[in-house]
């Protein structure tokens, strides 16, 4: 079986024109953590997730112990807001990953599954020719390889 039998062809995306604000937005209408993003030829140039998001609003305190590096994280909500209404305007693109792991339409299913298993991502977008045609998430996967095993 291939990507194009189990990808959902209706794929949630933004342009890298768009900012921060309207990549919350999706996430909140369509109840999603990730989103690629493409440019006016629909080849995608960036993706960006809700983890991403939490990188620049989560407020950090590092410091260096012995040959050590640590990471507190520190709660202050009132600046988290702040953190968040900074952050709003700012180009998608800015804090995205520009290094996007994609699969091709025509990969198996199997190479899929190892895609999201070996990169430990969510989701992998599918592109044919360079172009993004679907989205494959790690539950697609789970429910193909579980009704393949039932019926």
């Amino acid at each position: 079986m291939k990507a194009s039998d189990i990808m959902n062809r209706h794929v949630y995306k933004v342009k890298e024109g768009d900012t921060v604000r309207a990549v919350i937005e999706k996430f909140i209408d369509h109840s999603i953590s990730g989103l690629p993003i493409v440019n006016d030829r629909n080849e995608i140039v960036g993706y960006i997730s809700d983890g991403d998001i939490m990188r620049f609003i989560g407020k950090k305190n590092d410091r260096i112990v012995g040959n050590f590096y640590y990471t507190m994280i520190v709660s202050d909500p009132e600046c988290m807001e702040e953190r968040v209404s900074n952050i709003l305007d700012l180009n998608a693109l800015v804090i995205a990953k520009r290094k996007v792991v994609v699969a091709s339409w025509d990969e198996d299913i199997e190479q899929i599954a190892a895609i999201l298993g070996k990169k430990q991502i969510k989701k992998v977008p599918i592109v044919r020719s360079g172009v993004l045609v679907g989205i494959i998430s790690r539950g697609d996967v789970i429910r193909h390889v579980f009704r393949s095993v039932t019926n």
